[in-house]
């Protein structure tokens, strides 16, 4: 199960909703921060979820102009499946192959300025981010949600820290030469 079908059955376990309105609502929450969301992926996710019996049509509705819009449920079998996904998630770790490891383990191909330079930048994006998802939890904490519905937020946050930490060591070892960058010499 995607973390997008993850999501929208987590949705429709709050209530029924159409495609659209789910999508809207994983935008106004800012779940797009955690889940790559988009119109078209979610109308796909939503029927391969219903072929499965996860979600069912229980209506079409038309307003005005626009398109029908059919709303979903999730079904009992939904229910049990999303919780035990989640289940599983939580207690084994998935590596999910990111592209940053593959790509940090050929910077030697690169002089070490640029490599510096680059993390620099990473550095600066990721605290761009931090602050983002600092400014969120504010938002949060003076919306009075519970934590525990913004757990996400705060792995986040701690991601972010320790990314953070390792950059600015391996930064500081290669610029003081602590982190050995010098070319090696082929054999012809």
């Amino acid at each position: 199960m995607t973390p997008l079908a993850m999501a929208a059955l987590a949705l429709l376990s709050e209530r029924p909703m159409h495609p659209y309105e789910m999508y809207q609502t994983l935008i106004q929450r800012s779940e797009d921060r955690i889940v790559k969301v988009r119109p078209g992926s979610l109308y796909h996710t939503i029927n391969k979820l219903d072929g499965l019996g996860l979600v069912r049509a229980t209506g079409i509705d038309r307003e005005g102009n626009r398109p029908e819009r059919t709303t979903y449920e999730i079904t009992e079998r939904g229910s049990v499946a999303l919780a035990e996904r989640i289940a599983s998630v939580i207690e084994s770790p998935e590596y999910e192959f990111p592209i940053f490891p593959v790509a940090i383990s050929q910077a030697h191909h690169l002089p070490h300025e640029t490599v510096v330079t680059l993390l620099e930048r990473r550095l600066h994006q990721l605290d761009v981010r931090r602050d983002e998802i600092a400014a969120g939890v504010r938002k949060l904490d003076r919306m009075e949600l519970p934590r525990k519905y913004w757990l996400d937020v705060d792995y986040l946050h701690a991601q972010f820290d320790a990314e953070r930490s390792w950059l600015e060591r391996v930064i500081a070892e290669i610029r003081s030469g602590a982190l050995d960058w010098t070319e090696e010499k082929k054999d012809d």
